[in-house]
């Protein structure tokens, strides 16, 4: 042999090793049953009666209350409704709940946008709405 063949035979063996000893520090893998309740709640899934609750504290609301109100709609009614309700529905009204912009974001924005909307038409020459734009054309 060769001490090229040698030197390769060598690393490849000290390679070998080396992995061979690196394999005695992983630690071993553990299975276990996991409950579905478990698991639901790592996920950020509420429990079934977590939603029904949470509507019925919204419907505790003084504003919310009195907004069912204005439209004629009882307290008890609205209670029966969400009772009514099945797991999966109350769970998607609480989501569309939780999701839903607080005060009156939407209105401000479309408000930007028209004055926008008014000034670039101003200045393209197509409107002529502020008197304060001078047209392109």
């Amino acid at each position: 042999m060769t001490s090229h063949t040698t030197r390769t035979t060598r690393s490849i063996a000290t390679t070998v090793a080396l992995c061979l000893a690196a394999t005695g520090f992983l630690a071993p893998a553990q299975a276990a049953l996991v409950a579905t309740e478990h698991v639901a709640a790592s996920q950020g899934v509420a429990a079934e009666s977590a939603a029904h609750d949470k509507l019925l504290a919204t419907l505790q609301r003084a504003d919310v209350a009195a907004a069912l109100s204005q439209r004629g709609i009882s307290l008890d009614a609205a209670r029966e409704r969400v009772a009514a309700l099945t797991d999966a529905e109350a769970a998607h009204v609480a989501e569309q709940i939780d999701r839903a912009p607080a005060g009156a974001g939407d209105i401000i924005s479309t408000i930007v946008f028209i004055f926008v909307l008014l000034l670039v038409t101003d200045i393209l020459g197509f409107t002529k709405v502020f008197p304060f734009t001078r047209s392109i054309r």
